[in-house]
């Protein structure tokens, strides 16, 4: 059932979210008033405690719509943060639609130990950038005298700029295969989040991930190790001595990858880091 608000209809914010939570509950939406709360309050622009404080205020037209599309998006099995077209990267609010992957929280643990590791100076660049979120992450709070980003994805790289401006964030974005746009550059620090799943493995993703987020995002080869092993041996090159190599990977080949670097000759210190889980989440490397 639909909500209107015009100049004779007022509807209350508690209102709308009743609604919006009977939309969610008749499509199977788990904790569906929980979600409606939170929906209205993004779509209007206000911190989560919003609508519950404010149940009895009239709510705008724009706000009803806006809730109500997005409700409809939801209850079609989209993820919220596509529904809602924004979501939260440590203390960023990021643009997101399915030309890029929904931000982890893992993923913000990357940021931070490339922050412990080096967040003054020198030129960082985040390899598979999606909606920017690493990039914008570091150039928000590192020091660094240049954020270089890149992403194989044209629409990737567009929600990314948007990203950039809305934040007033400066990084050079460039989109190309993996380390192909920074070529020739020297970085202390090289960043990723590649996709690392393999593509036998697609059945056992959930559907909100496996049928809306991008493919290209997601899935590495029979091995899901393509993109992270192009990198590994790609970024000698560009990485200045004592550099700092940071990968996220699957915690089912964080050893593998360790390994990978190891070998390679060109690293020492090599780490494995874990998530807050207790996943082995992410590796480190620095260039020797």
């Amino acid at each position: 059932m639909n909500v209107r608000a015009d100049a004779a209809i007022a509807v209350a914010i508690g209102d709308l979210v009743a609604a919006i939570a009977a939309t969610l509950r008749r499509s199977g939406i788990a904790d569906a008033d929980t979600e409606a709360r939170d929906l209205v309050a993004v779509t209007a622009g206000q911190n989560r405690f919003w609508p519950r404080l404010r149940a009895d205020l009239d709510a705008t037209t724009e706000v009803v719509e806006r809730a109500q599309a997005a409700a409809s998006r939801r209850a079609l099995g989209m993820p919220f943060a596509y529904a809602v077209g924004q979501a939260a990267f440590r203390h960023l609010t990021l643009t997101v639609n399915e030309s890029v992957l929904i931000p982890r929280q893992e993923t913000e643990l990357l940021v931070d130990l490339v922050l412990q590791r080096g967040a003054t100076g020198g030129v960082v660049a985040d390899v598979g950038t999606g909606s920017g979120a690493i990039a914008l992450a570091l150039a928000s709070e590192g020091r660094f005298d240049r954020v270089l980003a890149t992403d194989v994805a044209a629409d990737a790289i567009a929600v990314a700029r948007e990203n950039a401006r809305a934040l007033h964030l400066n990084v050079e974005f460039r989109t190309g295969d993996l380390l192909a746009p920074i070529a020739g550059e020297r970085l202390d620090v090289l960043v990723s989040n590649p996709p690392y799943i393999a593509f036998d493995e697609a059945a056992a993703l959930p559907t909100a991930v496996r049928d809306w987020e991008p493919g290209h995002a997601l899935f590495s080869g029979n091995s899901g190790l393509d993109a992270t092993s192009r990198i590994v041996r790609g970024a000698p090159e560009l990485l200045c001595t004592g550099g700092l190599l940071a990968l996220e990977v699957d915690c089912r080949r964080a050893l593998q990858v360790a390994e990978l670097v190891a070998s390679s000759g060109a690293y020492g210190g090599v780490s494995v880091c874990q998530d807050l889980m207790g996943r082995d989440r992410f590796v480190l490397a620095t260039r020797v």
